[in-house]
């Protein structure tokens, strides 16, 4: 069993980027099990000015050079891809909200490390069709998978069933219809991790509807939840067996007019025979309209 305490961690602007150990505690088992990493950033953003940034210094790899040794040392990593990519994607800066990616940054997107990405959230569709079968043709194509609210993807490691299930809360998709996707995958995997792209833009504190869906998800069995699209970070849960990241955050983004939007989150969750042992926290400050580095403690 996991004896827990509920702690709510909230990140202010004038706080001091710090790394943050959970009390998780694990009782001792007879036979010792090997531990699983699991990595997760928030908002990958690579139209606008990020690919202006990579078309400029014809460095695909650009956004992720500084974070990519970090990143590709989990044996899982995971992310919110916010643009679609698109072959005929024009290269444009601010004042547009209509996203897309070149093909050749997937070569970033490899140089990190990820095994999953998800496409549920407000921007995936803003090619429609077209820039969705694109995106998931090509990221197939390179060995990364993909979460959305269709199907459960799973992704097996030492001989344990990771589950990915992704929602996108921004364009009208009510909670009943969440957690009955969620019941009818439970038992397929475990873990089985939840990203939602939910909640207001540009806020820290969670809406209670927001809280109680995550204890509702909880409390099904999930074991993670990992929350995008406020642009700032978030509020961090321990709510009984599972952990609630209610915002990572941006990770890759050109939105460099705030000190708040040009942070985020990563975390490193370590999993221990299906059950989380302990995790981390690190924080990120994006630079050059496209590139994040882990901030150092003083």
């Amino acid at each position: 069993m996991i004896a827990l305490s509920l702690l709510a961690i909230l990140y202010g602007k004038n706080q001091k980027p710090e790394i943050i150990i959970s009390p998780f505690v694990l009782t001792k088992s007879p036979t010792p099990y090997p531990t699983i990493s699991l990595i997760a950033v928030g908002d990958i953003m690579l139209g606008r000015n990020v690919n202006v940034k990579m078309q400029k210094y014809q460095n695909f790899n650009y956004p992720f050079e500084k974070t990519a040794a970090f990143l590709s040392s989990a044996d899982l990593t995971f992310g919110n891809l916010e643009s679609p990519f698109f072959d005929q994607c024009p290269i444009v800066g601010s004042g547009t909200f209509v996203f897309c990616a070149d093909y050749q940054a997937i070569e970033g997107l490899k140089l990190a490390g990820f095994d999953i990405l998800s496409l549920e959230n407000n921007h995936l569709s803003n090619y429609g069709k077209a820039g969705i079968d694109q995106t998931q043709k090509l990221l197939l194509e390179n060995q990364i998978s993909f979460s959305d609210s269709n199907n459960l993807t799973i992704k097996q490691f030492n001989q344990t069933s990771f589950g990915f299930l992704s929602f996108n809360l921004t364009f009208g998709l009510d909670s009943g219809n969440i957690l009955k996707k969620v019941r009818e995958n439970l038992g397929k995997t475990d873990p089985l991790i939840v990203s939602l792209h939910w909640g207001e833009e540009y806020k820290t504190k969670p809406a209670a509807w927001q809280v109680e869906l995550a204890h509702e998800l909880i409390d099904l069995g999930v074991r993670v939840i990992l929350g995008h699209h406020s642009h700032w970070i978030g509020e961090i849960e321990e709510y009984k067996n599972g952990l609630i990241f209610y915002s990572l955050g941006n990770f890759v983004f050109d939105q460099m007019w705030s000190q708040e939007t040009r942070e985020g989150l990563v975390v490193k969750i370590t999993f221990e025979n299906k059950n989380i042992k302990d995790f981390q926290t690190y924080n990120v400050l994006i630079s050059d309209y496209s590139q994040p580095d882990f901030i150092k403690n003083d």
